[in-house]
């Protein structure tokens, strides 16, 4: 079952941001835009390149209204290490949600039960915390910030036009469609 449409189930985590433990939950996914980042492990090859890659984004998701949630199944103490431990990691200023219950990864569908570990899942929640885009990479397959970024803004641009919807490789300011009677088998 997709859980695109879907609202976030209720969870309760502990994270780590810029130098503190923070409690996180559902409730926070509420009232902006929220990007919840699963990635399978701290320490690892792909992930911190991915988290870095977040971390050099950081700034153009914060002017679009949106949070970052990088998620593992280890824990908050596991994501301070990596933090004062990675250059990449270092740079970081969005959330590293510890879940070494596998709450979230179970109420995210990401689970890999017999690792223990997380698929690398991209989740776009709305601010009424409502999933609007779900992406799974195979573990080797790292993704780019530059296009969820595009995505982020495909799914606001739409959220805020009723009756648009942006076509394939979309980019903000390009022309949208507004599917009528009169565009069938037109495009």
């Amino acid at each position: 079952m997709s859980l695109i449409n879907t609202a976030v189930k209720p969870f309760k985590a502990q994270a780590f941001k810029q130098g503190k433990f923070v409690e996180v939950t559902e409730a926070n996914l509420k009232g902006k835009w929220s990007v919840v980042f699963f990635y399978p492990a701290d320490f690892t090859f792909v992930c911190p390149t991915e988290l870095e890659d977040l971390a050099d984004n950081y700034a153009e998701f914060q002017k679009l209204g949106v949070e970052v949630y990088g998620v593992s199944t280890d824990t908050h103490f596991a994501h301070k290490a990596w933090h004062d431990t990675s250059a990449a990691v270092g740079k970081i200023n969005y959330f590293l949600v510890g879940d070494p219950t596998h709450a979230l990864s179970i109420n995210f569908d990401v689970l890999i039960a017999e690792a223990g570990i997380a698929d690398r899942g991209t989740f776009v929640v709305d601010p009424e915390g409502v999933i609007q885009i779900v992406e799974i990479n195979a573990g080797g397959i790292g993704r780019d910030a530059s296009e969820l970024l595009r995505k982020v803004k495909a799914a606001q641009y739409v959220a805020s036009h009723p009756g648009e919807v942006c076509p394939a490789k979309w980019h903000e300011g390009e022309k949208t469609l507004a599917p009528s009677l009169d565009l069938v088998g037109k495009i």
